[in-house]
This record gives C-alpha cells, structure tokens and sequence, in this order.
C-alpha cells in the first residue's frame, strides 16, 4: 500500500532562505527513533542510544528525557558507563564515542575500523571492549585512547559481551557462537552450545553460573564457567535480545512484542511479566533490585517493584500519520488510519481524540476550527463540526479508496482517489457528484490554486487539470512514468509534482510542458510545498527532507532527525513548519537555522549599504527619494531581530552598529513596494 498525504501550504514572503533546518520532535516524545540500548549511571541518572547518533539522558530517573549532540548520525546500538562521568558509546561504521562530561559532549574515539559494533562493554575505567560484525572485537586498556584488535577465530557477527574478572570473558553472536577467554582476550576458545540459533545476550552472576538468551525464546545456562551450557524452558518462542541478572537468583529477559520474562529461582522457572506494550524490547538495565528500564524501538519502560508493574515513560501515539493541516495559528490536525491528533498551541503539544472513525483514513481537512474532513478506503467519508470530537460518514455509493481531499472555500470541495475517481461537492459534504476525470489511473493528490484551477496526479506520471472548477479535466504530458504524491503550485503558471525514485518535475505554464528536477536522491517523495515562489521543501522515504532556494533547480538534503518515512509537510507561518509521517512522527521547526542566503524581490538591486565590513555604523542610500514609509532591520544568524528603524523621506540614512558583537547579519529594507535583504559583516 503506498502512504499517502494531504497539503496544503500557506504562501509566505520569506526574507531569508536556509541551507539547514532543525527539526524537534512534538510526538511521540521523548523522540520517535528507534532506541536499541540503555544504562543507568545511578538510580536517577541514565542514558539511551539508537539509530541516527540518537543519545538521551534523563537526571531524574526517566521522568523526562534530554536529547544530547552526540556529533554523529551512525546508528548507536549500545552505551555504557564506567562512572558517573565516564561512557562510551558504540555503532555502525565502527563508531565509538567517549564522554568524560556526564553527556555533556562526545567525543569521537579512532577505532581504525569501519565494521559495524554492536555491544560495548568496560570492565573498569581503562579496560573495555567493543565488538560487532564478522567477529571483530576491540580492546583498549587506556579507557579508549587506542583500541587493539582480537583474534577471535570466528566471522560469525558478536552481539554480547561480559567479563567476570579482568581476564576472562565471554562472548554471544550469530550461529549459535559462544567464545570464552581467560587471557583478556588474547585467546579464545569456542564453546559448545548444541545451539545453532542466534545468541543476543550474556550475563554472569559469578565465576562459574552464567546466562545467554537468542531466537525463539531461548535461554542458556552455565554453572561451570561455560563447559555445559543447558537450555531452560523460558515458555516463549518470541526473540529474546537481552538478559540482566539483579542477583544470583533473580534476572530478566526481554525481547519481542513486548516480551518480559522473570526468574526468582537462577532460571529454574520463567514468568512473563504485562509490559503494556507490543513493541519489540532490546535492552533491560536494573539500577538495584527494584528498579529497571527496559526499552526498543520507541518504548521506554520503568518498573519500581522489581517488574511486577511497568509505566510506560515515552508518550504519544506511534501510529502512521499521512495528513497535517491547521485552521488556524493555534489549532492543528495530524491524521492516519485510525489515528487523529489534535493541538491547540500552534503545534507544541499533541493530544489523542477519539473521533469515532471506523474506516482508514489518508487525508484530512479542515476549514476552519470546528468543520473537517476525512477520506479513506472503500469510500470512506467522514465530517465533523465540533473540532474533530465526533465524526459522521457521509454516504456516498462507491467502493474506491480515496486519497486526498481539498476545499477550496466554505462549501466547495473535491476527493481524489482510486481508479481515476474524481468527487466534487457544492454544499459542504452533503451530497457529491462524480466527475469526468478521463484516466482510470489512480489519483493520489490534488491541488486547487483559485476556485477554478485544480491539479491532481496519480501512478504512471498522471497529471490532471481543471480550469472550470472541475467541469473537464485535461490530462497533461509530464514525459515520465512514474507515480506521483503530491502537487503543489506557487502561481497560476508555475507549479511542481513530487513522487517515486526521487521525481521532481516543474512547469513553468501551467502545466503544458514539464522539466524534470533533480533531486539528489532515490527515495520516494510524499510531499512538496513552497514557500514563496523561490523556496520550497519536499519530504519521504527514510527521513528524506529537500529544500530548495532557487525555484527547484538545485535541492539540498537537510537532516531531519529521523529515519521514519515522511508522508507530509505542512507550513504554518515564517516561524513554524511540520513534517508528520510513520511510527507517529510530529516534527517541528521553529529555527530555520544557519546558512542564510540573501533572496532579493527585485532582479537589480535597488539600495546600497557601506561599509561592509564595518564596525561603527552603516550608511543606507537608494538612488531616489524614500516617499514611502521604509522599515529598516538587522537580524542574526539565527533570524533574530536586532535593530529596527522606521524612516520616510529620505535616500540616506545612518544606523548605529557599534552594539553588534563580531559575525555575520542580515539587513532588510522593507516597503510597500518589496523586500529586499543584503549580508552584513561586523568586525
């Protein structure tokens, strides 16, 4: 099923383009990566690591989570400390990272290897050891200033490490793998285990009893330090990827859909323990015997009566969202398949409404506070005029999936969906007429500039459009056969369409030729919108985000944080856009960031500005007299404004700088007539 997404985009004038945007979470929080390790310096302070260089702390014992710069966008699949100061962290790519900080920075260690790690493990705060992919272990005994590779006489990848003193060590990975060495690591011996499954897992509670855990639920025991391993009965057949031990008798295992198992008997027996979750769990750390954490994918648990209740820690919902659109500055909607969202603070709060809808829904819209829209499969459409509190279907006699709906005023209003099917209403939903759309292709957006105009497209390079408010729709050459998601349009003539491999077309006349653009990449592109006639962003697969400053010809990746897919962009003003997309992602940017490019309204520019650099004050001239009022100001590198000055009647004017520290701002001047920026240096 392909994802599919509703736009609509406020047309903004933009003083500034970026050439980077940050992105903060808003659902689900703390963050909606994928986490795979966590551990706890103390009973209050802990750390969680995943994919994207993701690193979290919290202070007060998993209340509330602060994401950390870790410096990298490798995946982290585990972390440890040695000390309330000291940690390390590891990942793909062969990264290994170090904080002497408590967190505060990372520091990025030489591992000379590129091979993927998958465990870090430190035996005190000079001795340690990372490990991962086709057998490779590292060892470093400066806590991490140089690192050694073991021989270890394996290629099978390793997943798991433990050491009961500072010689001997054990080691988990794929095929059943179990190595031990009693040198720190100089040799290593293979180990029978009668198993052939992947090991995730090991953990000793003294010199000689020791536990492993892998697929199907399995759960190995040694009482003599590896020379018999057992298989105990652990009554699941769900992945099992991490086993800790509190005390010689009591441990946990956790692992698929949820899966937390408890013994209170050194294995003997196993209970599975109601974890209130289904996602799969990578990691368990135990701070003393009462209280844990467990966490994977999104999913942080806490236990504080040693498992027999488990609060969930990270919040929101973590279902598909392929539609976002606000009523106004405040009050804003994020939907998909079942899921509705719903915001009254311009967007930094998100909050669950049960509406009621039975059908999966792919678009939304709302056209004002309390009036929306919905529409989704097998003909599913619904509408409520309470803000999305409840929702009624409105019938109409087809069995077609739709994709997108737009309205273009109070009353007016089009679906788009399977089979080339095309609906209009004239009453606001009461009833609604099926159009000729002329293609039996199926359609996955569309877009009205004005009353009459309107675009829609679909599989196979499918574009449609209207100029009689969906009386006849032409179908238009686009010169590719791929399918498209999204359309947007900046004017009357100049518009674009995004969609599979990448595609990003643009026409400059009203769609009667199409060039294509290109984008950078590969992945699918769910979405596109612009700003202004110049700037614009697109998003998709795998966290993709593209922006544009130049009307499409050059595209720029920007870092979204996230490798969920994207399915929709939604800007609310010059300060605030949202991306929404799967695993329930809200993202938002309220800082367009650094890198700010000067954009002029005029193709020659109209003032002068010296001296530039300067450090006292700047002079303004225009090669006219300024009969109009004229507000002039000086923003920073951020996009915060410093200085404003308001003057008329004038083609000279001073401004005193001398406030400014040292760097790089923006001037605007500012009339009825346009906007023009230019770069300002202060030395």
């Amino acid at each position: 099923m392909k994802k599919l997404c509703f736009l609509i985009c406020f047309t903004l004038i933009s003083m500034f383009s970026f050439s980077h945007s940050q992105w903060t979470w808003k659902n689900p929080l703390p963050q909606g990566n994928y986490l795979r390790s966590v551990y706890f310096s103390d009973v209050n302070t802990g750390y969680a690591v995943g994919i994207l260089g993701t690193i979290l702390k919290t202070s007060n014992g998993g209340t509330s989570w602060t994401t950390l710069s870790s410096g990298t966008t490798n995946d982290l699949n585990s972390v440890c400390f040695v000390n309330a100061d000291t940690g390390y962290a590891v990942g793909n790519g062969g990264i290994i990272l170090k904080t002497s900080n408590a967190g505060t920075t990372w520091a990025v260690l030489s591992s000379d290897t590129t091979t993927d790690l998958n465990s870090v493990y430190f035996f005190d705060v000079n001795t340690g050891y990372a490990m991962g992919y086709l057998g490779k272990i590292l060892k470093t005994t400066d806590g991490g200033t140089s690192w050694t590779p073991l021989l270890c006489g394996t290629i099978n990848n390793i997943n798991s490490i433990y050491f009961t003193d500072v010689n001997t060590g054990y080691v988990t990975g794929n095929g059943g793998t179990i190595l031990k060495t009693t040198d720190g690591g100089t040799t290593w011996t293979v180990l029978s285990s009668e198993i052939s499954n992947n090991l995730n897992s090991v953990s000793f509670t003294n010199a000689n009893t020791g536990y492993m855990v892998g697929v199907y639920g399995a759960i190995l025991k040694t009482v003599n330090g590896g020379e018999i391993w057992t298989a105990l009965s652990s009554g699941s057949t769900n992945d099992l990827y991490s086993i800790r031990f509190v005390n010689a008798n009591t441990g946990y295992a956790v692992g698929d859909l949820g899966t937390i198992l408890k013994t209170s008997d050194a294995g003997a027996t196993w209970t599975a323990l109601a974890s209130g979750t289904n996602n799969p769990l990578y990691s368990i750390h135990f701070t003393d015997t009462i209280n844990g954490y467990a966490l994977g994918g999104t999913t942080i648990l806490k236990t504080s009566d040693a498992g027999k209740t488990w609060t969930i820690l990270s919040r929101g919902i973590i279902n598909p969202l392929y539609s976002i659109n606000f009523s106004d500055t405040n009050t804003g909607y994020a939907m998909g398949g079942l899921t509705l969202l719903k915001t009254v603070n311009g967007g930094d709060t998100w909050t669950s409404i049960s509406s009621g809808i039975t059908s999966y829904i792919n678009s939304a819209c709302f056209i004002n506070d309390t009036i929306g829209y919905a529409v989704g499969f097998n003909g599913a459409i619904f509408k409520t005029i309470n803000g999305g509190t409840a929702w009624t279907a409105i019938s109409y006699d087809t069995t077609n999936d739709y994709y997108s709906i737009k309205f273009t005023g109070s009353k007016i209003g089009y679906v788009v969906g399977q089979n080339g099917i095309i609906l209009k209403t004239n009453n606001a939903g009461a009833t609604w007429t099926v159009l000729s759309s002329g293609t039996t292709n199926d359609l996955y957006s569309v877009s009205f500039i004005n009353d009459s105009i309107g675009y829609a497209v679909g599989i196979e390079g499918t574009i449609l459009k209207t100029s009689n408010a969906g009386a006849m729709w032409t179908v238009l050459s686009t010169g590719t056969t791929y399918d498209f998601l999204s359309v947007y349009f900046t004017d009357t003539i100049t518009g674009y369409a995004v969609g599979e491999s990448g595609t990003i077309i643009k026409t400059k006349d009203g769609g009667a030729t199409w060039i294509t653009l290109s984008s950078g990449t590969k992945e699918v592109l769910n979405s596109v919108c612009f700003i202004d006639s110049l700037t614009g962003y697109s998003v998709g697969r795998g966290g993709i985000t593209l922006k544009t400053i130049d009307g499409g010809t050059n595209w720029t990746s920007l870092s979204s944080g996230t490798t969920n897919e994207l399915n929709s962009i939604y800007i609310l003003n010059a300060n605030a856009a949202f991306a929404v997309g799967d695993w329930g992602t809200i993202l938002k940017t309220s800082d367009v960031g650094v890198g700010i490019i000067e954009k002029n309204v005029s193709q020659e520019s109209k003032y002068s500005m010296y001296p530039n650099p300067a450090t006292d004050k700047i002079t303004i001239t225009k090669n006219n007299e300024l009969i109009e009022e004229t507000a002039v100001s000086i923003y920073n590198i951020n996009g915060a404004l410093i200085i404003k000055n308001i003057i008329q009647n004038q083609n000279k004017f001073e401004m005193n700088v001398s406030s400014l520290s040292k760097g790089i701002y923006f001037l605007k001047i500012q009339t009825k007539s346009g906007i023009e920026s230019k770069k300002l240096v202060i030395q």
